[in-house]
């Protein structure tokens, strides 16, 4: 079960109707009453919360799931027309399990929640992925290719996360330039592309496995 807690209805009805059609039991929240009720009868698998909302705010509800021993292990996607970098680092601080700017696409919305129930399922376990001769763990902030220890740089590290954790799935450039660098806004900024041609080369006989998608942006290849 998700759960979904937005006011603005059109933004509810939309998300809770294509999470519904990905094969995910959804429910959606206008007000904290309505949520908290919810919470009380089921324990939800994670729950997409909005930042901006009448009274208690996001980051608020946000801090007392993680502070209740029943909920505190709940994964949590925040939902923010916020987009500086000041107010994602105070989410995730705040116990976040990733955030998504508005207005955001449902691909990528379903594929955020693909991503963090995935990191769910392996418990208290490292993260650990393997595709072809590729092995990274992020937390251990290892990266290696047939075996050799890879040096990355913090940005390719978080670049090359994001697309593993995404797998097969294609990451507009937006996205990307928004999640690691906070300039998702900058369409013509080639950082992205340099950190792509770096990461290539670095990565060896993986690097074949980073797909450009001309016009949208790049993906990691399954094997």
């Amino acid at each position: 079960m998700i759960y979904l807690l937005e006011d603005d209805e059109s933004i509810r009805k939309l998300v809770v109707y294509a999470l519904k059609s990905q094969g995910y039991d959804t429910d959606g929240f206008e007000n904290q009453e309505q949520f908290w009720t919810a919470m009380d009868r089921q324990i939800p698998e994670l729950v997409l919360l909005d930042i901006m909302l009448p009274g208690d705010d996001g980051i608020t509800i946000l801090k007392r799931i993680r502070a209740d021993a029943k909920t505190e292990d709940i994964p949590v996607i925040m939902l923010t027309a916020k987009n500086t970098e000041y107010d994602r680092v105070v989410g995730l601080d705040a116990g976040a399990d990733d955030y998504i700017s508005k207005p955001f696409g449902i691909m990528e919305l379903a594929a955020r929640v693909r991503a963090v129930l995935r990191r769910k399922t392996k418990g208290q376990a490292l993260s650990e992925y393997t595709v072809g001769p590729l092995y990274i763990c992020p937390e251990r902030h290892e990266t290696r290719v047939d075996g050799e220890d890879i040096t990355l740089t913090y940005k390719e590290f978080m670049l090359l996360r994001l697309l593993v954790e995404n797998l097969g799935i294609v990451m507009s450039r937006e996205v990307l330039l928004d999640r690691i660098w906070g300039l998702g806004s900058e369409k013509e900024n080639r950082t992205l592309d340099v950190h792509i041609r770096t990461l290539r080369s670095k990565l060896g006989s993986a690097g074949r496995l980073i797909q450009t998608v001309r016009g949208i942006g790049y993906r990691l290849l399954e094997e």
